[in-house]
């Protein structure tokens, strides 16, 4: 599995976002199931609020599997907790934080992001570096 973060949701969606072009040939190029978790969910709808339709399009993506939700655990939020404190001069926020916690958790160290400069810094544990898409 790889997770996605918000970025590319929107990317993917959006076809006026200066990614969309880079994010579908990505995900084109993608053999294994997309992961993400609610609170990277809930800021790709945020972002798409400017219409209804390109939630709908994230509803959609969500609905068909192009990308699963995963379920966050008591454990992967005080670890996301963990995170946040640890990152705080960033800082890392809810999204982020989860999506690593998931990473740890299921030993996932590919993360398709728009967010490099951030996803190079985070290190998850035993896991290392992330391997960031798109490349």
């Amino acid at each position: 599995m790889i997770l996605v973060d918000a970025g590319p949701l929107i990317a993917l969606i959006h076809k006026d976002d200066a990614h969309h072009d880079r994010c579908v040939d990505t995900l084109q190029s993608l053999r294994e199931p997309l992961g993400t978790v609610w609170p990277a969910l809930t800021e790709a709808m945020y972002l798409l609020s400017f219409s209804w339709k390109a939630q709908d399009a994230l509803w959609e993506m969500v609905e068909r599997g192009v990308v699963e939700v995963l379920p966050l655990t008591k454990h992967d939020m005080s670890r996301a907790r963990v995170w946040m404190k640890k990152y705080k001069d960033l800082p890392m926020d809810l999204a982020d934080a989860a999506l690593v916690a998931m990473a740890e958790r299921e030993k996932i160290r590919r993360i398709f992001t728009l967010d490099r400069r951030d996803f190079e810094i985070y290190r998850p544990a035993k896991l290392g570096r992330f391997i960031i898409l798109p490349e």
